[in-house]
């Protein structure tokens, strides 16, 4: 169960450096960050770069709650989480004194 929570988390986590990504190099009029990738960041997809764009963030947004979701669950239903372990090894002191 902890390599599913840490394979989890590192996908949780390069979905959302992806989202950050894909939401700076947005822009409506050319003030965002795409000017610094190249110059005009819509020539890369044509016409449709907002569209494109468009689709990529909500599909990231989507990929983004289901993991959140997922590793909250997974994390929460291991016996193994590090709060459990502090708890057990305080009580076990506790006990030794």
């Amino acid at each position: 169960m902890a390599a599913l929570s840490i394979i989890l988390l590192v996908l949780f986590v390069l979905v959302s450096l992806l989202l950050i990504f894909v939401i700076a190099i947005q822009s409506e009029d050319d003030s965002g960050l795409g000017g610094v990738f190249g110059g005009n960041s819509t020539s890369v997809f044509g016409g449709n770069t907002n569209k494109v764009l468009n689709k990529v963030t909500a599909y990231l947004v989507v990929a983004f709650f289901v993991l959140a979701v997922l590793v909250a669950i997974v994390n929460k239903s291991s016996e193994n989480s590090i709060l459990s372990t502090a708890k057990t090894t305080t009580a076990t002191v506790q006990a030794e004194n």
